[in-house]
């Protein structure tokens, strides 16, 4: 039967989206984040819903069968993997200690003025502030001097630097090399020993994703250094729960407090958007010693991200 012209412009327009979604959907399912423009697009995974939708649409109303039920099955996997990823095990025994984490991405300083009364108002226990420049770290050391005696920061210029506060003891430590800080600590909560890491891998730009891919394994190194001390690790990691790099962290041993917390697929970034559109790329990431009460993302003037804050609990080992 001959097509109108309408018909082949709705077929056309049902495949390239097909097309186009279904090369996203494929390295999902193969376990491969790609070349760009894969992981940028797999950071919107879920949103990709509406093309799909748009498709399926196309493809009905011109009585394409073999693109609807091609539509339908990408249809499926999208919907599949809108469920939270990971293992979530017991806590291994009774309450040591509850505490609240703060995390919050400032871009280059410029978010600290708005910062200050969050910290102030939430009162978090422990607190990583990523693109933490000079001035931003001044600001926050001089004002929470008291709340905050102790501190580990990587002293930088722009997006370079980077803060930990704490209410608890630190023991310093090398931290994660990369290209921007990403500082590291022990801290001592009641007598346990806690791995404290700063996170913020360079974002998958279309020239930078083997160096984003390169950065996130180094995290999952450090994931998976120290299986018998409780951790945790925080902060931006550009990187959402659909790209195999940021799984591999989770695989080795940690999970997503905002998943414990029923807020897996709140969106931190872009701030503008977020309450439309989105994605959760700031995290705060607990070894199995920890559970999840809590999730909030918080938004802070003059900066492109959420600020995150979760109440957790420390566990006795058995």
């Amino acid at each position: 039967m001959k097509r109108h012209p309408g018909g082949r412009l709705g077929v056309w327009c049902a495949g390239l989206l097909l097309a186009g979604v279904g090369v996203v959907v494929g390295c999902r399912v193969a376990g491969t984040d790609g070349v760009t423009p894969v992981p940028q697009l797999l950071a919107f995974l879920p949103w990709l819903l509406v093309p799909t939708g748009f498709a399926l649409l196309c493809a009905l109303l011109t009585r394409w069968w073999p693109g609807l039920v091609c539509g339908v099955a990408v249809l499926g996997l999208l919907a599949w993997y809108r469920e939270p990823y990971g293992r979530v095990s017991e806590p291994p025994g009774p309450p040591l200690a509850t505490l609240r984490v703060l995390t919050a991405n400032v871009e280059f300083g410029r978010g600290t003025p708005a910062l200050v009364p969050r910290i102030r108002d939430r009162r978090p226990d422990l607190v990583f502030v990523e693109e933490c420049e000079y001035t931003c770290q001044a600001t926050l050391e001089a004002d929470f001097a008291t709340a905050y005696p102790y501190r580990q920061a990587v002293r930088a210029a722009g997006s370079h630097g980077s803060l930990i506060l704490s209410r608890f003891p630190l023991r310093p430590t090398a931290g994660v090399r990369g290209t921007m800080g990403m500082p590291g600590a022990v801290a001592d909560i009641r007598g346990q020993a806690v791995r404290l890491q700063l996170a913020h891998p360079m974002p998958p730009l279309p020239n930078q994703v083997g160096l984003w891919r390169r950065e996130l394994g180094r995290l999952r190194a450090f994931a998976a250094a120290g299986p018998r001390t409780p951790t945790i690790l925080a902060g931006d990691f550009n990187a959402t729960q659909d790209h195999a790099a940021f799984r591999r962290i989770l695989d080795a041993g940690l999970t997503d407090a905002a998943r414990l917390a029923g807020q897996d697929r709140a969106a931190s970034w872009p701030a503008r958007t977020a309450s439309v559109i989105g994605a959760q790329i700031d995290h705060v990431l607990l070894s199995p010693d920890f559970t999840a009460t809590g999730a909030r993302f918080l938004r802070v003037a003059g900066t492109d991200h959420r600020a995150l804050v979760v109440d957790v609990t420390l566990h006795q080992r058995r």
